[in-house]
């Protein structure tokens, strides 16, 4: 049976938070577009360089919930740092293709806490 939406992101957060950035690069796909309040990427590459550097204040993710309509899967999650006292409530909107690869990533939190 094929992954759904949902699997394709739970496996996203799994790869992001074990470090396994190969595995993590290999769920986008080679088009997908990051825009997110600390930068923007324009292909797999350059997601996959975003998420690599903001790993290095990552201490934990813990998704509170997560809810698919068709492609569109929405993520509530807290992103614990080594920046911020207290974690970062983020919204991530994926929407993932018919091949079971994120195209599109959207992600909104409040940035100051993790600024310098």
């Amino acid at each position: 049976m094929a992954p759904t939406p949902t699997d394709t992101m739970q496996r996203y957060f799994e790869t992001w938070k074990a470090h396994e950035f190969d595995d993590f690069q290999a769920l986008l796909a080679d088009d997908v577009t990051f825009t997110g309040p600390l930068g923007t990427a324009g292909d797999a590459a350059g997601c996959r360089a975003g998420i690599e550097g903001m790993s290095k204040i990552t201490t934990d993710i813990v998704i509170r919930t997560m809810a698919a309509d068709g492609e569109n899967v929405v993520t509530m999650f807290d992103l614990h740092t080594t920046a911020a006292d207290e974690p970062l409530l983020v919204a991530n909107w994926a929407q993932v293709g018919a091949d079971r690869k994120i195209e599109r990533i959207r992600v909104t939190f409040d940035p100051r806490p993790i600024l310098p």
